[in-house]
């Protein structure tokens, strides 16, 4: 069978093996991320856009670019309805640019400090882009919607996901399998929707 190269434009080892997780039912694709000893020297993107859409599509395009390669890039992140939306675009930068998850999560805690369990309300967002050397091919988006705990829960996921509480699990998003958060994640549901896309191109090619 022949295997595509399907490049992940990040360096973040946690969304890579996810993603790689979730594509694992298109064994005609060869998952790779930049931490691929040929991609090492891929350049670094500023994501200086002002929506997940405008991140993604240019680390989707950049790296297309560079490797030649049919790339899927993401760009995802947490927003606070008690803090207008925050972080969102700056979600991973959000404590400043030596952040980190621990340094994130006590600046969110600090800002929502106060605010009642009620008012904090907010959601995950995810934005996959799907590109080539000529151009974008196709996006999709996902959204999880949850609440924000005043401590962390669990010692699954990465970033916010200990402080990310969804009620109908009655868990955060560090307590759930692999499984159930890949089901219900923001992630998981764009990457659902772009399963899709990529059941019409291989369904195009066999046409072909």
């Amino acid at each position: 069978m022949r295997r595509w190269p399907l490049i992940l434009a990040t360096r973040n080892k946690g969304k890579v093996e996810e993603l790689r997780k979730v594509m694992a039912d298109f064994p005609q694709l060869e998952v790779i991320g930049l931490n691929e000893v040929d991609l090492s020297h891929a350049p670094n993107i500023v994501e200086d856009g002002d929506a997940f859409y405008a991140n993604a599509l240019k680390k989707a395009l950049a790296v297309a670019d560079y490797s030649g390669k049919l790339t899927l890039a993401d760009d995802s992140g947490l927003e606070v309805d008690a803090l207008d939306g925050k972080p969102g675009v700056y979600s991973a930068r959000f404590a400043g640019d030596d952040s980190d998850d621990a340094k994130n999560n006590q600046k969110l805690l600090e800002l929502l400090q106060g605010v009642p369990l009620e008012k904090r309300t907010a959601r995950f967002r995810c934005v996959l882009v799907l590109a080539d050397y000529e151009g974008e091919i196709a996006h999709a988006e996902g959204v999880c919607e949850g609440i924000i705990l005043d401590e962390p829960r669990g010692d699954g996921g990465f970033g916010y996901d200990p402080l990310f509480y969804i009620p109908e699990k009655q868990a955060t998003m560090a307590e759930l399998s692999t499984a159930e958060k890949n089901s219900l994640s923001h992630r998981g549901k764009a990457m659902q929707e772009m399963k899709q896309i990529f059941n019409e191109i291989f369904s195009q090619i066999k046409r072909n």
